[in-house]
């Protein structure tokens, strides 16, 4: 089949979880119930943080915003997957591709750079605690927040430009259950090597450096928890970075292994479970995750729903 040019591709077809069709009311169930838990719990983390005054900190504004970024990230992939499943069908159009392939990309990298921000609220929290409020003060938690929408808003940019100017065969099958970079230059029928350096290039910087500002940040905090004599002081210093280590946990080793199986393997269905784990079932979990080991989140939740019971 002769590659067409971009403009005349009108759709790609998203082979999905499973072609068995025996399994797609077990999958619609599966990933709806999963995508509402998700929205839920970190709806619930934003309003508790926003309507508890003991929260308004820098900690807790950062978790809010990773709460948002969370709900939008599985926005992204999970509701197209259920109006596929239903409808029986597995077409994407060639917009709604590059537009899910955006904003994909948006989100993830928007999680990327909270996670390091967050490990860096609590570097100076642990290391600077005299000086946490003049240092983490509200102008500079805005700043960064901002300065990352910045970055992963031009560096998307740039790979939508790139992906724009390729071309695709008719009908082309992208092996996934929704538009994400490595694969959809898998499929192009046009060389890709500009847009693999770009990837690789991106990948290295918007990892390398955030991973490396986290393993920096706990470095310090375990150095400055040594120096501490009480051992009733180094639990309730790192108590507050247990949370924020799980989550980071979860989500690069989920991330690498989705990585890996996409560049080292060629197996499709080891990246697909990778990356359900990612996209699907990481954003869920973390809101359980920073309600259950966190008590000032806990504490907070349990107001919330008080009032909203004696409310009704």
């Amino acid at each position: 089949m002769e590659a067409e040019n971009h403009t005349g591709v009108s759709q790609f077809i998203l082979l999905g979880l499973s072609e068995d069709p025996d399994l797609q009311p077990l999958l619609f169930g599966l990933f709806l119930s999963m995508y509402l838990v998700t929205v839920l719990g970190n709806l619930l983390i934003i309003l508790a943080v926003s309507s508890d005054p003991h929260l308004h900190t820098p900690m807790y504004f950062f978790l809010s915003n990773l709460s948002f970024m969370d709900i939008c990230f599985t926005s992204t992939t999970v509701p197209k997957m259920l109006v596929n499943i239903q409808a029986h069908s597995k077409d994407i159009s060639y917009r709604g591709c590059l537009t899910q392939v955006y904003f994909f990309m948006i989100f993830a990298g928007m999680d990327n750079f909270l996670l390091t921000t967050m490990a860096y609220d609590r570097f100076v929290a642990i290391c600077h605690p005299l000086n946490y409020m003049v240092i983490m003060n509200p102008r500079l938690c805005v700043l960064l927040v901002l300065t990352s929408w910045f970055i992963i808003f031009w560096v998307s940019l740039l790979h939508l430009l790139l992906i724009m100017r390729l071309t695709f065969s008719g009908h082309t099958e992208i092996p996934h259950f929704f538009c994400d970079l490595p694969p959809l230059l898998k499929v192009a029928s046009s060389d890709t090597h500009i847009n693999n350096i770009i990837l690789y290039v991106a990948t290295a910087l918007l990892g390398v450096f955030p991973i490396t500002g986290i393993l920096y940040s706990y470095s310090q905090i375990v150095f400055s928890l040594k120096r501490m004599s009480s051992t009733g002081s180094k639990y309730k210093a790192f108590s507050t970075c247990g949370s924020h280590l799980c989550v980071v946990s979860l989500y690069y080793g989920t991330s690498l292994v989705e990585y890996l199986s996409f560049t080292l393997t060629h197996s499709s269905q080891g990246s697909t479970v990778a990356s359900v784990m990612y996209t699907v079932v990481t954003p869920m979990l973390n809101p359980f995750i920073y309600s259950l080991r966190n008590r000032d989140v806990k504490g907070a939740l349990g107001r919330l729903l008080s009032r909203a019971a004696s409310c009704c």
